[in-house]
């Protein structure tokens, strides 16, 4: 609670500034006027004509003192010092921050709705969405009219504590939470251990006539145990109903609060006047019940939804760092670019980075989805994470720390928990209605059972509050989508938000690019001709080539490495876009020609009509011919040539079975396309259509007449040159090698070469959102079912509190299911 002293920027009620704040319409605190923000000013001004503007204010100084707002930092401004904001706060191109916050009291939809109002309703704040699931806050707001810890006072004022999300210190926080949660449980155990005694003397006294003297003295002791059980094991539970009442925002604590405070009160009313029953019984157990139900679902959550956890365990603390003197253990964290680094069998690699000695197989398998280890010499890549084979390694550091793929890979992982699909939008506008008519069906049930017996209509009423929980309304999609994400990593496919797996489920058309999709995008020289011989072809074309790095140059390259031959110097290179390259070799004995048959013609090459003919052959199939001339002499031809992927073939089989179609976009011929077609299809009737000589914007316009056509487009493409066509997608997928991957492109990235994963992540989705119904309807029916019996006093406070954490905790279930439907895939 702020100090009475602030200046009139400082709003009384929740410490806010408030440039320009309003005259609080609530009491007058001797000459000094109170200030409200705009987001309290609506609250005062309904207090004040109620009237109950000084038992408001009593009310907030009692809280001053018997109930601070959760613990907050020593210095919150300490989150303004740019240090420290770099860790955790992003700042965008528009001049705007976004932060992930771990919220401290989260456990119902009504809180995340409550906290997305608020400060949607604070000056600055452009977006803020809570995660239920991850108790987890994303905001975006403007720095120059807004600070972070202007944000996080709210919070507070909310009756929230905030701190930057950081995957290891949120551990910690959590298990600090469930810690003090099991003491709050264990202390309510056993009171309602203790006072199920004295219950059962009562009930045993009321059969065979206890006398009176001795059944208002089991009363006062029911009452020396429910008292301390209330007001420690269910205080947070009555602070945070009440904070919602006095800011007429009420989350599913109220309630719960009003059922347990009410029973309490009528209790000790009845024992004050000697009356013959009391309910404290009631009041323990269900108070023990439900906080039973929030310890298993804190858990449950917790383990469902800890993908992100198990990739952080991946990456190592320390790294052995090689120096002029020998070794040294360092932190992981202290790693910088061209480091190196020493990698024993069994280690974790540190580090993103190239291999400088030694060879091994490295498991690359929580990276990439594949369980077969890839073997690694001098020159391949290495990704942090992944798990050194039998053999020792030096590498040298490329990326470190924030930088690396599976720094990147849990950044992506986390957003994907953190976000929204349209179904759950429905759902979070659904709850505060709900609360509001939980409300008024407990009071219509109190009284409608009055006239009859007030002790019924009490524990009917209560009934009521408590079993009608939008809790498993809340979780049914977010869940889902927690363990889908977390799945997807596992096996290799990172989902980069909620609403791509929506998306996923209503596929019905896949567009395939060739390059680098159905083949792996890497050329290799597979035959020469000529009668020059293979090394003089080769050296020769290479003397060019090794001044460029596109594809056939890296695959001419590559070969001339790997038989260990030697590069000619080559002076004045020279591209021809369309045609090829050229240079003068270091002897100026004729200016070397390296590239396709027009270019030869051009050049005044002459070329027989057997080559010509071997070109033509050539072309026809999924290679490239390259012609190698020195002066107006050909010295040979290079047949380059990509490969299909492993699983190309049984993707395409795959797709047809499950009745989705496809288009195969090519730049090559159509007598190259054709062959593709052949080689992919084989003897098999399957329906695809290939579109040849396509330019990257031509595969856009292609995706653009599918979707007029009523189609929703699954587009799968490299990454790079397909980039219009992935963001005109109704869903896109970017394949990646595990180490170089574009995660920015598309709305799943492959991070390995299986394509099996395209129609496993169609199937992901379809599961996940056929999850979200099932338990959208669970959630239902558990309402429909036990809402009217608690009505009808046909079920009791403690059988609510017991039917409350089972819902939550069968959609928890179902959702975790997902893991096992999709191992059948």
């Amino acid at each position: 609670m702020p100090d009475l002293s602030h200046s009139r920027n400082s709003c009384f009620h929740c410490g806010l500034t408030a440039t320009g704040a309003s005259a609080c319409s609530g009491e007058v605190a001797g000459e000094m006027q109170l200030f409200c923000c705009s987001g309290c000013l609506e609250v005062c001004r309904v207090i004040h004509e109620a009237g109950l503007e000084g038992f408001y204010s009593r009310v907030q100084k009692q809280e001053a003192a018997m109930a601070p707002p959760p613990d907050l930092p020593a210095d919150i401004d300490q989150y303004e010092l740019d240090e420290v904001q770099q860790d955790f706060i992003t700042r965008l191109a528009d001049g705007s921050c976004q932060a992930n916050l771990m919220v401290e009291g989260i456990h119902c939809p009504a809180c995340t709705w409550l906290i997305e109002k608020a400060l949607a309703g604070m000056d600055g704040v452009m977006l803020a969405e809570v995660n239920l699931v991850h108790h987890r806050l994303f905001v975006r707001w403007h720095s120059e009219k807004l600070l972070i810890s202007d944000i996080m006072r709210r919070l507070a004022a909310l009756g929230y504590a905030a701190i930057p999300f950081n995957l290891e210190s949120v551990e910690g926080v959590l298990k600090e939470q469930n810690r003090k949660l099991l003491f709050r449980l264990g202390f309510a155990g056993f009171g309602a251990m203790n006072i199920m005694w004295i219950s059962i003397a009562l009930y045993a006294g009321a059969f065979s006539g206890i006398s009176s003297e001795y059944r208002d003295f089991f009363h006062w002791v029911s009452c020396a145990i429910a008292t301390p059980v209330l007001l420690y094991s269910g205080g947070p539970i009555l602070l945070a109903g009440w904070r919602g009442l006095v800011r007429l925002r009420p989350g599913m604590d109220l309630p719960v609060a009003i059922g347990a405070v009410t029973t309490y009160g009528y209790s000790l009313l009845q024992t004050l006047q000697q009356g013959e029953h009391v309910y404290f019984d009631t009041v323990v157990s269900f108070l023990f019940v439900i906080l039973i139900g929030r310890y298993l679902e804190a858990i449950a959550r917790r383990n469902a939804s800890s993908a992100t956890l198990r990739l952080l365990e991946l990456q190592p603390r320390l790294a052995t760092r090689l120096t002029e003197d020998g070794e040294e253990r360092v932190a992981v964290r202290k790693l910088v670019a061209g480091d190196l680094l020493r990698i024993r069998p069994g280690d974790k690699i540190a580090a993103d980075g190239v291999v400088e000695e030694g060879s091994s197989h490295i498991d690359e398998a929580m990276l990439t989805g594949e369980s077969r280890p890839v073997h690694k010499y001098a020159g391949c890549r290495l990704a942090a994470g992944t798990v050194n084979g039998e053999g020792a390694l030096v590498m040298r550091v490329e990326q470190a720390g924030a930088d690396t793929v599976l720094a990147r890979i849990i950044h992506l992982v986390e957003s994907a928990q953190g976000t929204k699909a349209r179904v759950q939008q429905l759902a979070d506008r659904i709850v505060p209605w709900f609360v509001t008519a939980t409300l008024l069906l407990a009071a219509a049930t109190f009284l409608y059972w009055w006239g009859e017996d007030s002790g019924k209509a009490l524990l009917a009423a209560t009934a009521v509050l408590i079993i009608t929980c939008p809790c498993a309304l809340g979780l049914a999609t977010p869940m889902a989508i927690a363990v889908s994400t977390g799945v997807a990593a596992k096996n290799g496919v990172l989902v980069r938000n909620g609403e791509a797996l929506e998306r996923l489920s209503a596929v019905t058309h896949v567009v395939l690019d060739k390059t680098g999709t159905l083949t792996e995008g890497r050329m290799r020289v597979t035959e020469v001709r000529g009668e020059a011989g293979r090394e003089t072809v080769l050296q020769t074309a290479a003397a060019v080539e090794r001044h460029f790095s596109h594809p056939l140059a890296l695959a001419i390259c590559a070969t001339v490495e790997a038989e260990g031959l030697a590069f000619p110097v080559c002076h004045q290179p020279v591209l021809l876009p369309g045609l090829g390259v050229g240079g003068m070799p270091a002897g100026g004995e004729g200016q070397i020609w390296v590239g396709n048959l027009r270019l030869m013609e051009r050049q005044g090459v002459m070329i027989d009509a057997s080559m010509r003919a071997a070109a033509e052959a050539i072309e026809s199939t999924m290679a490239a011919a390259v012609f190698v001339a020195q002066g107006e002499q050909l010295l040979g031809l290079l047949r380059v040539e990509d490969r299909l992927r492993e699983g190309a073939v049984e993707l395409i089989r795959t797709l047809a079975q499950r009745g989705v179609g496809m288009t195969l976009l090519t730049g090559d011929s159509v007598a190259a396309a054709n062959h593709l077609k052949q080689a992919l299809m084989g003897t098999e009737d399957v329906r695809m259509e290939v579109v040849a000589g396509v330019l990257p914007e031509e595969k856009a316009r292609k995706v653009a007449a599918l979707q007029q056509q009523g189609e929703h487009v699954l587009m799968a493409g490299d990454g790079v040159n397909d980039a219009p066509a992935l963001a005109l997608a109704d869903i896109s997928i970017a394949m990646g090698n595990g180490t170089d991957v574009s995660m920015e492109c598309s709305d799943i990235v492959l991070m390995g070469s299986d394509l099996q994963k395209v129609p496993w992540a169609i199937a992901l989705g379809r599961q996940t959102l056929k999850t979200v119904r099932q338990n959208l309807a669970l959630s239902l029916l558990y309402n429909l079912m036990l809402v009217p019996a608690a009505m009808a006093a046909m079920v009791t406070p403690v059988f609510a509190a017991l039917a409350m954490p089972v819902s939550s905790l069968l959609v928890i279930g179902n959702a975790v299911l997902i893991r096992r439907h999709m191992q059948r895939q």
